[in-house]
């Protein structure tokens, strides 16, 4: 969520980054500053009651003490009128508080000044590109072929169990699955990042507090009892720090956990085998930073991931994402994408974003500055991987006529350098 100072300091900025993300519902900007001044006024009619009330309570007692208790009665009967004053104004500055929290929170997070123009993914800016494209054989199948083939994902048998977009790992599949994990979180851990273990499972304010709520409430499942399951371990794993003063910068962590999304189910190749499903497991690294350094530790975990692409020797680019294409809470936001040489496309398999203040001024995530005083801490998250478009791809770029020759980094953790 936008800090309200900025609106009071800088309403052309904010009505620049709008635009640049090709936001569309401007007159929230004006609606929040007019909101805002008539706050400020009526809280400023609502102290100077209160002190006037304080200080002629001060002198009732005085004027009791000397015996003229008429003239004590006559500010008595102000004091009660001024209580009632106060009260019918607390009662509307509550109301303002929240429809002006209700048009706050309607505002995505403004972009870094690196955001490139753009509305539509193919604005998208190429950073740059690693790897090579695999020279496949000319009867080169797609993953749903080979998982049927290897037997290593069921996907009718998911259907059956549940619905389709939950796929069922069987085998040397699962082992695969589990053998990814491994690697994933052994590279986070390796660079410093602590391990935690969150619940799937997560409230409203939690859900709030990274910014999934209130826009992005029809893309998650809900249970009766009113918890959330989590698109992402970026929800839970942040609000650890939430409402708290953090005495050490940076913290970093990592996590895997299943993400459930109800993401749309359209047909085609697009979206078949794990392009797009609604369970899916996938290890995430946050950091919450200084915000003199958040920009230096979002390049750092750019090449953290890259890393971890190159390692598995998979053709990758990143992309700088265009105003329009970006996530609502997000400054500034950079997505990895995999060459699937079977499907001949590329796949999105990690974006890794720089929020600023926006999640942390919602979770009330602080740190103290060098005097003392608290203030907002940066965040930052990224995917590290998303493990159903990695599975297709290595499946798709490594199979050969003996079978699915694995990278090098895998052998150990899935105890074999081939799927066959």
């Amino acid at each position: 969520m936008l800090q309200i100072q900025l609106f009071r300091q800088n309403r052309d900025l904010i009505v620049a980054g709008l635009e640049k993300r090709n936001f569309k519902e401007l007159e929230l900007v004006d609606r929040i500053i007019g909101l805002d001044e008539k706050r400020r006024g009526l809280q400023a009619e609502n102290d100077s009651l209160l002190a006037a009330t304080n200080a002629a309570s001060k002198e009732i007692g005085k004027l009791m003490a000397s015996g003229n208790k008429e003239e004590a009665e006559k500010i008595k009967a102000t004091v009660a009128q001024n209580k009632e004053k106060t009260k019918t104004l607390g009662e509307l500055l509550d109301e303002l508080e929240k429809e002006l929290h209700n048009n706050l929170v309607k505002l995505p997070n403004l972009p870094h000044g690196s955001v490139p123009f753009g509305k539509t993914p193919e604005e998208n800016e190429i950073v740059r590109q690693g790897g090579s494209t695999p020279n496949l054989v000319a009867q080169k199948l797609p993953h749903w072929e080979l998982a049927e083939k290897y037997r290593l994902i069921d996907f009718e048998l998911g259907t059956k169990i549940t619905g389709s977009g939950f796929p069922v790992y069987i085998g040397k599949g699962a082992r695969l699955q589990r053998a990814l994990i491994s690697l994933f979180l052994n590279h986070n851990i390796n660079a410093g990042y602590i391990e935690y273990y969150p619940p799937y499972m997560v409230n409203e304010e939690t859900a709030y507090g990274t910014g999934q709520l209130p826009d992005k409430e029809g893309q998650m499942y809900l249970t009766q009892d009113n918890y959330y399951m989590i698109p992402t371990a970026e929800v839970p794993v942040t609000n650890i720090y939430r409402d708290t003063i953090i005495s050490e910068l940076p913290v970093k962590m990592t996590a895997y956990t299943p993400c459930f999304r109800r993401e749309a189910g359209s047909y085609g190749k697009d979206v078949r085998g794990l392009n797009r499903v609604h369970q899916f497991d996938k290890v995430e690294i946050v950091q919450i930073v200084h915000p003199e350094k958040s920009y230096e530790v979002l390049e750092e975990m750019v090449g953290h991931v890259e890393s971890l692409l190159q390692a598995l020797n998979l053709q990758y680019r990143i992309l700088r994402l265009c105003g329009g294409d970006m996530g609502f809470t997000s400054a500034l936001t950079y997505d990895f994408e995999v060459y699937s040489a079977a499907q001949e496309r590329w796949l999105e398999v990690s974006s890794v974003s720089n929020f600023e203040t926006f999640q942390s001024n919602r979770m009330k995530i602080r740190y103290r500055d060098e005097n003392g005083k608290p203030q907002l801490a940066h965040t930052l998250n990224g995917s590290s991987l998303a493990l159903p478009r990695i599975m297709a791809c290595l499946l798709e770029n490594n199979q050969t006529p003996e079978g699915i020759k694995l990278p090098e980094i895998l052998h150990t953790y899935f105890g074999s350098p081939v799927i066959n």
